[in-house]
């Protein structure tokens, strides 16, 4: 199949001997009938970005976990990398990623933040209650 050197002609990640598809961004190696190497050479020299992490599994959890408004706002910006990275926006989509992990971490800190003051509320209420 490939060479033992061969890297993605879209992401860049050493592959495999026997791969056809790349592991990371999982896209056919040899696609459009040319061979790897020169589809690698090629975006190489045309400046192709590498992958971008979206994070949308983390604000999908963020959103079900901590906090839904902070979440939904992670969900958005997760979104929106994809496509800016299918328009060919890099930059777009590196800021949409940054955003994204900015907002999930916004919407854990506050649900922890939020059950730590219900876990006091509930705490104060408890020796409260035990004093009559």
């Amino acid at each position: 199949m490939i060479d033992h050197n061969a890297s993605c002609p879209y992401c860049g990640k050493t592959l495999d001997a026997d791969a056809t598809f790349c592991s990371r961004c999982g896209k056919n190696i040899f696609s459009a009938g040319s061979s790897p190497s020169t589809t690698y050479q090629h975006n190489q020299a045309a400046g192709t970005p590498p992958h971008v992490e979206n994070y949308l599994v983390w604000a999908i959890l963020a959103t079900i976990f901590c906090c839904l408004p902070f979440g939904v706002v992670a969900i958005v910006y997760a979104a929106q990398v994809n496509s800016a990275l299918a328009a060919g926006n890099y930059e777009l989509a590196v800021r949409n990623a940054e955003n994204a992990r900015k907002w999930c971490w916004v919407a854990f800190w506050t649900g922890l933040a939020g059950a730590l003051f219900y876990a006091l509320l509930f705490f104060a209420g408890s020796c409260a209650s035990a004093l009559y």
